[in-house]
């Protein structure tokens, strides 16, 4: 079976990573910002300040991603850019950039996703208490009403949230990411209810947008069963709903969006911890989505499996798993039956421009064409599959790392600004051209 003849091959970026200018035309400061510029946050002590400079160089970006042959692109809107404060006065500076950025696009034809959150709260709102304050949905309904007034007549693709469980593990239960905390189960799960409640009031407003197809990216290890034997216990084990570890599962965060509730075991697990539900809280949370998005890059396997020494792994040391996206989309699929579309999926390299001028990379090549070969297989086996974003679609700011993870199909190179499109994006230009049918 192959692709459909509507399959979407797109590259994501996230705003923080890459437009820079952090501090210009009346943009306000966001929890990034200040997280990065305190010392010893990020390991090589850099920060976001100039990134890639997208902010200025993304008429140069956007005809590279053409002369690639992107079918579309995903990109997060900095919160903080277009409301300074987070909610009240509009910053127009910060729409028109938008606004120029997206019709750039569409000069070139290529479909905008857009991401309303991917983890750059205003750092105003955290001074109210970010997504503790119960007022913190409404927060964030205001700013999709931003999103649907001033781009909702050529945007007609949106995701709601990047990621949550990243950003709250990593952010607020972790502290290794902004804003740096480390809080206790009970301020958890009032986080999380507060998200999906700001997800549910964000979907009931962008679907005003005639046509528009709304969903939300969550971060996901599969878990690949060993054996065909181990298929059942791999689900049960990928879909567990108890306390332990509730952040980092996707039924924590997909159940009430699509059943309408939260899991029995987290529930009775959590007790007087659970946070107060208020009456029409699952109403609102249980809005009809249109796909969902799913960010894989490792997993986890299910059975009888020791992991042989000198297992090919990446730069970040994360260990390579070909069957990664067969699994995530079978397993997610099979479960909430919504067509799913890979978010971000790729790998960092140890990149660098060669002697004859050009960044050959044939361990990401090779790295795509497995992954790949793995979402057709679940397409075969009857999953609905609607797109693929590679992450990303240029080098970039690697949160906590710092710029030496390099995750891009273009190089960048952060003292000059050059772009140099690596040997993966000449390769990723034929996948698209031939519709996957030469993976």
């Amino acid at each position: 079976m192959s692709l459909s003849k509507d399959f979407i091959w797109g590259a994501a970026t996230a705003s923080y990573q890459i437009e820079g200018a952090w501090n210009v035309d009346g943009k306000g400061s966001n929890i990034w910002d200040e997280f990065t510029h305190q010392k010893g946050k990020i390991k090589d002590g850099s920060t976001g300040d100039v990134a890639c400079d997208h902010y200025n160089r993304y008429k140069e970006d956007i005809k590279l991603m053409a002369e690639m042959g992107l079918k579309a692109y995903r990109f997060s809107i900095s919160w903080a850019r277009i409301l300074p404060e987070g909610i009240g006065k509009v910053n127009q500076k910060g729409i028109d950039f938008y606004n120029r950025l997206i019709d750039e696009l569409l000069k070139y034809n290529i479909t905008p996703l857009i991401t309303l959150y991917h983890w750059d709260l205003p750092y105003a709102l955290y001074l109210k208490g970010g997504w503790l304050n119960p007022e913190s949905s409404q927060w964030f309904y205001e700013y999709a009403k931003v999103i649907k007034e001033n781009f909702g007549d050529r945007v007609k693709n949106f995701i709601t949230f990047n990621e949550p469980s990243v950003f709250v593990g990593c952010g607020y239960q972790g502290g290794m990411h902004a804003p740096g905390l480390q809080l206790g189960t009970k301020d958890l799960l009032r986080i999380g209810h507060n998200i999906l409640l700001s997800h549910g009031k964000a979907v009931k407003v962008l679907r005003e947008i005639p046509d528009a197809k709304i969903g939300i990216t969550l971060a996901t290890q599969p878990k690949i069963p060993v054996s065909p034997a181990d298929e059942q216990s791999a689900y049960d084990a990928y879909f567990y709903d108890g306390i332990g570890g509730f952040i980092w599962t996707i039924q924590y965060w997909m159940d009430p969006i699509v059943f309408g509730k939260y899991g029995e075991n987290l529930v009775k697990e959590a007790g007087d911890m659970f946070p107060q539900v208020g009456s029409d809280d699952m109403n609102i949370i249980n809005q009809k989505i249109d796909f969902l998005g799913l960010n894989i890059y490792e997993a986890q396997y299910q059975g009888d499996y020791t992991r042989p020494f000198g297992t090919a792994h990446t730069e970040l040391n994360w260990d390579v798993y070909p069957d990664a996206l067969k699994w995530g989309i079978k397993h997610n699929y099979k479960r909430y039956k919504l067509p799913v579309i890979i978010t971000e999926n790729g790998m960092s390299a140890h990149d660098w421009v060669s002697l004859d001028g050009k960044v050959h990379d044939p361990n990401r090549i090779d790295f795509l064409t497995r992954y790949l070969r793995g979402l057709k297989c679940a397409v075969e086996e009857g999953c609905e599959v609607a797109g693929y974003f590679h992450w990303s679609f240029m080098d970039n700011f690697e949160w906590a790392c710092g710029y030496n993870p390099r995750f891009g199909l273009i190089h960048v190179d952060y003292t000059t600004q050059k772009r140099t499109p690596k040997d993966s994006a000449y390769w990723y230009k034929t996948v698209i051209q031939s519709n996957g049918e030469n993976l």
